[in-house]
C-alpha cells in the first residue's frame, strides 16, 4: 500500500468518526501534531570506531536526549531515561557499552529486560550494531553479545560465561540461574560495568518489589567480587515517578533524562463509547462487538492495526467471531499473547512487518519494543489499566511521514466510563505512580533467604538499605526455622536445595495449583494458578479458559496442590461470588474530616468464595446460580478504611437518605409472619426446604424501606417465606445495590487509576452496620497480598480526590437507577443504588 493509498483509507476511517456513522459514538478526539526531531553533534569523546559507525548510521546526527545520556553516563551516573516510544532509548545504553568495550575488551555489561521476546528482540539489534563495530576495529578484539535464559542450551552456558561482554537476560534467570551461581561467573562480574534495566515501569507491585531485592542481592555478590561501582541505566516509559521507582530498585541516586527529542509523527486519537441500548439499566453495546466492527472498517479500507486487549479471554472470542464477520482471511488475521510458540511469534512479527498481516489481536504482550515496524492504527478495546500503557500501545502506530489513528472503545467498567469522559485525564498531567514494597515482609525473607544461600552474612552486614539491626531479625526468624545457623557471628544456609527455586518473582506466596487436564487417557498438565486465587478461579463448577480453549474444573485438590479439568465445549462463563469480613490489626495513620474519619492500617481479612454465577457468554446474561463449600482464606495485608461518623449518619437520617437503618415492622408482624409462614406451608418457596417456624424468614418482595407504611410493605402479596440460606442470597443481591454499598464499588473501581495497578490487586469491603467498626458504617480498600505492596498507603492520601471522581462519575451516568458504569447493576424488583450514592456522596463533600 502507498502513502497516497494509506493517505485516502485514514480519511476515510477519520471522516466515519468525526461526521459518518460512528460519530455519534465519539466522546472527543484530538490530534497530536508532528514534530520535527532535535539532532546535535556526536559526542568527540566516544571511540573514533565508534564515533565512525554511528556517523554513517546516523548521518543526521543523534538526538539530544541520547547525548545527554551519553554526557551524564560518561560523568559516572547512573540514568533513567523516560521518553516516549520509538525514541532511540536502547542507542542510550548501546553507546556507553560499546564505548567501554572498545576500550577494554575485558569490560562486560548486563542488560535485563522484562520478556524473553523483548531480550531476544534487543539481541538482534546489538548483534547487527556489533558486526558494524567488528568491520571497522582494526584489531582482534573480541565483540560478543549473547542471551542466557531458560532457552540456552546447558553446552553453550559454561562457554558464555568466559567469553561473552554483554549478557542479554531477564529478572528470573537472573534470580534463578546467576546469583544462586555467582562462583560460575566470577570473571564477567569482576569486570562489570554497566547494568542496564529496560521498561522499568512494568517493575511495579509485587514483581517491582521482588526484583528490587533481586538488585539488593546483585549489589552484594558485585560487592564482593570487587565491583561495587557499576552504574546503572533504566529506560521507562512515561510515568509520573521513573526517578523515584528508579532509586527504589537500584537504591542509588539516578539522574533522570525526560526531554523527548524524537520525531513524532501526526496521530489522532479517537475516544468511543459504545451506544446505550437500554438506557433505564444502562446497558450499552458490548464493547467486543463494538471493536470488532471497527477493526472491520479498518481491515476493509486496508488500513493495517494492532488490536489490543486486556485478556487471552477476549482475544479468542474476538478472534473468533471476527472470523465470522470477515470469512476467509484468516492469513491476514492474526492473535498475538502468552501460550503461542516463538516461532508462531516471530512469523506474526515478520507477517505484521513486511504487511502480509492486516490485523493482530493482542494481549498487551506487543505493547513493549518488539521491533515489528511500525502500523496505521491501534484499536485499543478498553483502557490498559495506566496512562503508560495507553502510550505505549498508541506508540506502535505511525509510519514515518504518514498520519496514524488510535481508538479507545470503552467497556462498561467504572474505570473505563471515567476515562472515556475525560480525555484531560490522558492528556494532562500525569497522576501515575509506580508503587513497590520490596520490604513487605514475606517478600524480603524469602529474598534473605536466597541471599545467605549465595554469601553468609556477618556481623553488622547489610542488605541494601536494610541495616543490620533489621536484618538480626529476619536472621533469628530462619535460625528458629532450623533453615541457618551460626557461628562466630557468621550466618549459614544449611537446607538441602537452593530457596531461590522456591520463589517466584511474580507472587508472594510460591505455592501453585497445577491444573490437570483428565478428559483423556494422557492426563496432562496444561499449567498452573496461584494458590491464593485457587479458590476464585479454578473451584468445582468453574468454566476456566487456557490457551483458547476451555475447561471445566471437576476438582480442586488443596492439600495436593491440584485441580482436575476436562475440555467443556458450553456455551457459559462462570463467576464467583466472595463473601468477606474483616478485623483490624493496628491503626498506623489516621485523618478526619467533619463527615468521616480515615485509617490506613494492618488489616486481617477472611474470604469465601460461597458461590458462583453461570453467564452466558455471548449476552453476558445470568443463566444460573449454584452453591460452594471451600474453606476459607485468611489474609494479614494493608488496607485503608473509611467510617461514617455518627453526627453525619444522623444528618442522612434526618434528610431521609440513609436506607441501612433496622426495620420496624410494626406491632402486627408476629401475627402476619404466622399467616405467611402457614400459607406457604412452612416450605422455602425457592429451594423447598422444610423446617420449624424458627429456621424459616419471611421476606420482602418489593423492600421494606420503598413503602410510605408498614402496613402498604406488609401486604401478604408481598411477602414469601424463605429459607435462611436462600434469604441470604435475596438479601445480598438487596444490599449490594444501596447507596453505601455502591459508593464501595465505585470507590474501589476508581483506586486502580491513581494506584497504577490491576483492578485485581485490591479488594474492597464495605458494611453499614460493622461489629470491628463500633457500628460505624465503613467501607475498606486493601491489598490483594500478604503484608500489603504499598497500594493502600498511597491511597489514604488520595481518598479525598477519589470520592469527588465517584460523583463526577454518578453525575454523567446516563442510566436512570444504577448500573455497571456507576455504582453497579440495579436488579429485578429492586431500586438501583444511584440516587442514594450520589446524594451520600454530595452531602459528605458538601463543606
Amino acid at each position: 500500500m502507498n502513502m497516497e493509498e494509506n493517505k485516502k483509507g485514514i480519511e476515510s476511517i477519520e471522516a466515519a468518526l468525526k461526521s459518518g456513522f460512528y460519530a455519534q459514538d465519539i466522546v472527543s478526539s484530538w490530534v497530536q501534531e508532528e514534530k520535527e526531531p532535535n539532532y546535535v553533534e556526536i559526542p568527540n569523546n566516544l571511540h573514533p570506531d565508534l564515533q565512525a559507525v554511528i556517523r554513517n548510521k546516523y548521518p543526521a546526527g543523534l538526538f539530544s536526549h541520547q547525548v545527554e545520556a551519553w554526557n551524564q553516563i560518561h560523568a559516572g551516573k547512573n540514568v533513567v531515561i523516560s521518553t516516549g516510544t520509538s525514541s532511540g532509548k536502547s542507542l542510550c545504553y548501546y553507546v556507553p557499552i560499546l564505548n567501554s568495550l572498545l576500550f577494554d575488551n575485558a569490560s562486560t555489561a548486563l542488560m535485563i529486560f522484562p520478556t524473553k521476546a523483548l531480550a531476544g528482540d534487543q539481541s538482534i539489534k546489538l548483534n547487527q550494531f556489533l558486526e558494524l563495530l567488528k568491520r571497522s576495529v582494526k584489531s582482534d578484539r573480541k565483540l560478543s553479545a549473547a542471551i542466557y535464559d531458560g532457552d540456552t542450551p546447558g553446552n553453550k552456558r559454561t562457554a558464555m560465561r568466559n567469553s561473552i561482554n554483554v549478557l542479554l537476560t531477564n529478572p528470573d534467570m537472573l534470580h534463578l540461574g546467576i546469583l544462586p551461581h555467582h562462583t560460575s561467573w566470577e570473571p564477567f562480574l569482576q569486570n562489570l560495568k554497566f547494568i542496564v534495566i529496560d521498561e522499568v515501569h512494568l517493575y511495579r507491585g509485587v514483581f517491582g518489589s521482588h526484583f528490587a531485592n533481586v538488585i539488593r542481592r546483585l549489589k552484594r555478590v558485585l560487592a564482593f567480587y570487587g565491583s561495587p561501582d557499576v552504574q546503572f541505566i533504566l529506560t521507562s516509559a512515561t510515568i509520573s515517578n521513573p526517578q523515584e521507582l528508579s532509586e527504589k530498585l537500584i537504591e542509588s541516586e539516578t539522574i533522570l533524562i525526560d526531554n523527548d527529542a524524537s520525531q513524532r509523527e501526526k496521530r489522532t486519537y479517537f475516544f468511543m463509547n459504545p451506544p446505550i441500548m437500554d438506557k433505564e439499566i444502562g446497558l450499552r453495546k458490548g464493547m467486543i462487538d463494538q471493536s470488532i466492527e471497527i477493526i472491520s472498517l479498518l481491515f476493509n479500507n486496508s488500513i493495517q492495526s494492532i488490536v489490543f486487549s486486556r485478556t487471552k479471554k477476549n482475544v479468542e472470542i474476538t478472534l473468533k467471531k471476527i472470523f465470522d464477520t470477515l470469512g476467509s482471511f484468516s492469513e491476514e488475521l492474526h492473535g498475538y499473547r502468552s501460550g503461542y510458540t516463538s516461532s508462531e511469534r516471530r512469523e506474526i512479527e515478520s507477517g505484521v512487518r513486511l504487511g502480509s498481516i492486516k490485523s493482530v489481536i493482542s494481549t498487551n504482550a506487543l505493547e513493549l519494543g518488539i521491533d515489528m515496524g511500525k502500523v496505521d492504527a491501534v484499536v485499543m478495546m478498553g483502557y490498559p489499566g495506566s496512562i503508560s500503557s495507553f502510550f505505549q500501545q498508541a506508540g506502535r502506530c505511525g509510519r514515518q511521514n504518514q498520519a496514524s489513528l488510535v481508538i479507545l472503545i470503552a467497556s462498561a467498567s467504572p474505570l473505563d466510563q471515567f476515562v472515556i469522559k475525560h480525555d484531560d485525564y490522558i492528556r494532562g498531567r500525569n497522576p501515575e505512580n509506580a508503587l513497590i514494597d520490596p520490604d513487605n515482609p514475606i517478600i524480603l525473607l524469602n529474598h534473605i533467604r536466597c541471599a545467605i544461600y549465595e554469601l553468609p552474612f556477618q556481623r553488622y552486614d547489610r542488605l541494601g538499605n536494610l541495616n543490620w539491626v533489621h536484618l538480626k531479625q529476619y536472621l533469628n526468624i530462619l535460625i528458629h526455622l532450623n533453615e541457618i545457623y551460626t557461628n562466630k557471628e557468621k550466618y549459614f544456609w544449611i537446607k538441602d536445595g537452593y530457596p531461590a527455586n522456591d520463589v517466584s518473582l511474580r507472587n508472594i506466596i510460591n505455592n501453585a495449583i497445577r491444573l490437570l487436564s483428565v478428559g483423556s487417557n494422557n492426563p496432562k498438565v496444561i499449567g498452573e494458578v496461584d494458590y491464593p486465587n485457587a479458590s476464585k478461579t479454578v473451584y468445582p463448577g468453574a468454566v476456566y479458559l487456557h490457551d483458547g480453549n476451555s475447561f471445566l474444573v471437576n476438582k480442586l485438590d488443596l492439600e495436593n496442590e491440584v485441580a482436575e479439568l476436562e475440555a467443556f465445549d458450553g456455551d457459559y462463563i462462570t463467576e464467583p461470588q466472595v463473601s468477606t469480613s474483616l478485623e483490624i490489626n493496628s491503626v498506623m495513620r489516621t485523618a478526619e474530616n467533619e463527615k468521616y474519619l480515615l485509617f490506613f492500617g494492618e488489616l486481617s481479612i477472611t474470604e469465601k468464595v460461597i458461590r458462583f454465577k453461570k453467564i452466558d457468554w455471548v449476552t453476558q446474561q445470568l443463566i444460573g446460580v449454584e452453591n460452594l463449600d471451600l474453606p476459607e482464606r485468611q489474609l494479614s495485608t494493608k488496607g485503608v478504611w473509611l467510617c461514617l461518623k455518627d453526627v453525619f449518619v444522623d444528618e442522612l437520617r434526618r434528610n431521609c437518605l440513609w436506607q441501612n437503618v433496622t426495620n420496624d415492622y410494626g406491632k402486627d408482624w408476629v401475627r402476619i409472619r404466622e399467616i405467611v409462614l402457614n400459607r406457604d406451608k412452612n416450605k422455602c418457596q425457592v429451594c423447598g426446604a422444610l423446617s420449624g417456624s424458627s429456621g424459616l424468614h419471611v421476606h420482602h418482595k418489593i423492600p421494606f424501606k420503598s413503602f410510605s407504611s408498614s402496613q402498604m410493605a406488609n401486604e401478604i402479596s408481598n411477602l414469601i417465606t424463605l429459607c435462611q440460606s436462600c434469604h441470604h442470597r435475596v438479601e445480598q443481591n438487596v444490599k449490594i445495590r444501596n447507596g453505601f454499598s455502591g459508593i464501595a464499588f465505585l470507590l474501589a473501581n476508581l483506586a486502580p487509576l491513581y494506584l497504577m495497578c490491576d483492578q485485581r490487586d485490591i479488594g474492597y469491603y464495605s458494611d453499614a452496620d460493622s461489629n470491628t467498626f463500633d457500628k460505624m458504617p465503613v467501607i475498606a480498600i486493601f491489598d490483594q497480598y500478604p503484608g500489603g505492596i504499598g497500594l493502600s498507603s498511597r491511597l489514604f492520601d488520595k481518598v479525598g480526590k477519589v470520592i469527588k471522581d465517584c460523583l463526577q462519575i454518578i453525575n454523567e451516568c446516563s442510566c436512570e437507577s444504577g448500573c455497571p458504569s456507576c455504582v453497579g447493576p440495579s436488579g429485578e424488583n429492586v431500586a438501583g443504588g444511584k440516587l442514594p450514592a450520589k446524594n451520600i456522596l454530595e452531602l459528605m463533600l458538601k463543606a
